[in-house]
């Protein structure tokens, strides 16, 4: 038996109304026209839908957060283009499954027949597995629609993604989602209403799924005996907002950059909310913990030596506390970093001396700086000239401790703010004081 006979969803057209069908399958559109969202790519004239009314489709890989449509969309350019339509799991399927699949998209083809592929969660499928669809796709038995939650950039392999188009599809926002809800009211039984108030409260909750909006209104709706859905059965049904966060993916990262940039801007408000969003999510900790410390360093500094020592400190309460004590130690040290003062002059110092070093030759230490632990050694000059800088009134000698090549080059230039202006003050004084003595005497 073919695959394609096999599977109930093979076929373009939509399947009859059946109210036992969750909300979310009744409530898919079956048009361009009825299909929410996405006017970027959409919209009149735009590349996406231009490609489907004009019927010149190739293949693509849509890339979007979950319930933003990537599936429906899928189902609606096969039915437009009259295409048979096979989806694809990338979790269930392997090469054994991707090579029958392509036999029959192959005979089809010979038929007159066209076939897409959809290919759900297709940055599941490892560098082989994608590579087992490169023939087909060139050879045009089949139009790949591959659908990711993940950047393609990073999970798509080069070859095929340099034969695809790749559309972004965003989150639909709790303005998109309303109308949809109300739609979505007429299609339940009993009949049921809901006030507005109660539908704006799912969308936000959504957070951008409208097949978790649809779950949520009939779940509610269930628990709504009188036929009207109150924000109590609304609270029940959504247990607790599930936001969209990836641990291992794209948000992951996101989400870390805006907390630091956050902090670094010296917004606390926003540094705790960014926080917040990786803290309800699951994230580890001890990751926060570190991105946090590298955070006292890199944008703190000396400005504020004193955020470093806060910051290990925090690093121990969370590993010692644990969840969900530990987390206000995180939320405290975001706090002090977000309003201290910000120096990034000795990171800025490191990378041009590092680069000193990596670009320089590499001078010889000058004897004077040399231990010299034999007799031996001192024989050979090995400490000679060496100025013991607390013989010297307030322990500041007038030694060079540079190679001669450097001598008197200079990396660390502080800011000015914080601690750091006391330290540009006493650089200054220093500097003062070693030109001053190095004058020769009248």
């Amino acid at each position: 038996m073919s695959l394609f006979e096999s599977n109930p969803l093979s076929y373009s057209e939509p399947a009859a109304p059946d109210s036992k069908r969750p909300l979310a399958e009744r409530m898919r559109p079956a048009t361009l026209d009825d299909y929410a969202g996405q006017e970027h790519i959409l919209g009149p004239g735009k590349p996406l839908r231009s490609q489907i009314e004009r019927d010149q489709l190739t293949s693509i890989i849509l890339w979007g957060p979950p319930g933003a449509g990537k599936t429906t969309l899928a189902l609606i350019i096969a039915r437009m283009t009259k295409s048979e339509f096979l989806p694809f799991s990338a979790v269930l399927s392997g090469i054994k499954e991707i090579k029958t699949v392509m036999a029959d998209a192959e005979r089809l083809r010979k038929l007159g027949r066209r076939t897409i592929v959809f290919i759900d969660e297709i940055h599941r499928f490892n560098k082989a597995q994608q590579d087992a669809f490169l023939p087909y796709v060139e050879r045009g038995d089949i139009i790949l629609i591959g659908a990711t939650t993940e950047n393609p950039s990073f999970e798509i392999n080069a070859a095929l993604l340099s034969r695809s188009r790749v559309y972004m599809l965003r989150a639909l926002t709790a303005e998109e989602i309303v109308p949809l809800l109300r739609r979505a009211l007429l299609l339940l039984e009993p009949p049921v209403t809901a006030p507005d108030e109660v539908l704006e409260t799912i969308a936000a909750a959504s957070n951008g799924d409208v097949r978790s909006a649809y779950n949520v209104l009939e779940a509610a709706s269930a628990a709504s005996p009188s036929g009207l859905i109150e924000e109590r059965a609304v609270t029940d049904a959504l247990g607790r907002k599930v936001l969209l966060y990836d641990k291992a993916g794209e948000e992951h990262f996101n989400l870390i950059s805006a907390l630091h940039k956050s902090v670094r801007s010296s917004a606390p408000d926003a540094a705790l909310y960014w926080l917040a969003r990786m803290l309800e999510a699951g994230e580890d900790r001890m990751y926060i913990a570190r991105r946090v410390v590298r955070m006292a360093i890199e944008d703190i500094g000396l400005a504020d030596p004193r955020a470093l020592e806060q910051c290990i400190a925090m690093q121990q309460a969370v590993h010692f506390l644990g969840i969900p004590e530990g987390d206000l130690a995180l939320a405290q040290a975001v706090i002090y970093l977000s309003v201290a003062p910000k120096s990034d002059a000795a990171y800025k110092a490191l990378g041009e001396v590092t680069e000193e070093v990596r670009r320089g030759r590499a001078d010889p230490v000058p004897m004077h700086l040399r231990n010299a632990p034999t007799r031996a050694m001192k024989e050979w000059g090995y400490s000679a000239g060496y100025q013991h800088a607390h013989n010297f009134e307030d322990a500041v000698n007038e030694m060079e401790c540079l190679p001669e090549s450097l001598a008197g080059k200079q990396w660390y230039y502080p800011t000015g703010r914080g601690v750091e202006k006391r330290i540009q003050e006493r650089l200054e004084e220093l500097r003062a004081r070693r030109a001053t003595s190095k004058e020769p005497e009248q």
